[in-house]
């Protein structure tokens, strides 16, 4: 798909704009990605991947909770998400797998095994990095995952592999799709418009909704069960959660997910829809935290 400006997208990430940001930047091989890392100094460092179009601020509330339980955390914003760079590139898992790689190497925080955190279109890119780099990653938490519905010859993401539908289709009705997909991710409206309104001040900037159809195009989010199988066999202690109301990756697949992946511990959170990080950020560090520790005892040990 040839990269393309949408209307209202009316600022770009320029050097100048960046000083004028919140957070800390970081040149990486493939642009500039835009990174918080915040929390006790001496605590296990807990990494966090994103989905299809949050930025790093999405995690803050669970950041936040898990600081209070003594753990460290890295946020970031991918590649044409939040404030990292728009890249003119490939949108693929093995893009935001790297950044995740490149990020923590550049940082200097892969002296200890790390606890990353990966959240629906982001647990694939959680799993791409445990299965390239199994022996940097202490525990693997997975939160309603994509990738397990089956193929569909009709389905979007399908009709999208086509450069000039793709390309057509993001340039007319882009930032309708953007919303009619945000407004299922959660079930609170409060949270909802809060959600709706960090997300589309990101995508002010040039190449944002480029950056989500390139993805759509290039990583697939269905028919996945063999990266889940795979990362069931790496012997990563892992955690599975997901939001009983889940309206986007639906709890019908729980079962499957659990199957494939062999959780060490799982657990449905009640009343929570598909941003359980952002919507019950406190149930959710209740589950990580001990998960964490328990892990990390025995690595001490």
């Amino acid at each position: 798909m040839k990269y393309f400006v949408a209307s209202g997208e009316d600022r770009r990430l320029t050097a100048e704009a960046r000083q004028a940001l919140p957070g800390s930047f970081i040149e990486l091989s493939d642009g500039f990605t835009h990174y918080e890392l915040r929390g006790p100094e001496d605590g296990d460092i807990v990494v966090m991947a994103g989905g299809l179009t949050i930025p790093l601020f999405y995690w803050d509330s669970l950041a936040s909770e898990l600081h209070g339980r003594g753990l460290r955390t890295l946020t970031c914003s991918a590649y044409g998400r939040g404030y990292s760079d728009r890249v003119r590139s490939r949108y693929d898992e093995t893009l935001f797998a790297r950044q995740l790689a490149e990020l923590t190497q550049r940082l200097g925080l892969t002296e200890r095994p790390l606890h990353l955190v990966g959240t629906s279109m982001g647990a694939l890119v959680a799993m791409t990095y445990a299965a390239q780099y199994p022996s940097s990653v202490a525990t693997l938490t997975i939160v309603g995952p994509a990738g397990l519905t089956k193929p569909r010859l009709a389905s979007p993401h399908r009709l999208l592999r086509n450069d000039w539908l793709a390309g057509f289709v993001a340039r007319r009705r882009g930032r309708q799709i953007l919303h009619g997909h945000l407004g299922h991710n959660v079930r609170d409206p409060e949270l909802g418009a809060e959600l709706t309104e960090m997300v589309l001040d990101a995508f002010r900037f040039e190449g944002s909704l480029y950056a989500v159809f390139d993805t759509l195009q290039h990583l697939p989010v269905a028919g996945r069960d063999d990266l889940f199988r795979r990362t069931g066999a790496l012997s990563i202690p892992t955690l599975l959660l997901w939001g009983d109301r889940d309206e986007v990756t639906p709890m019908a697949h729980f079962e499957t997910a659990r199957n494939l992946l062999k959780p060490q511990r799982h657990h449905v959170i009640a009343e929570c829809g598909h941003m359980a990080p952002f919507e019950r950020p406190r149930d959710v560090a209740d589950q990580i935290a001990p998960f964490v520790a328990a892990r990390a005892e025995r690595f001490d040990s």
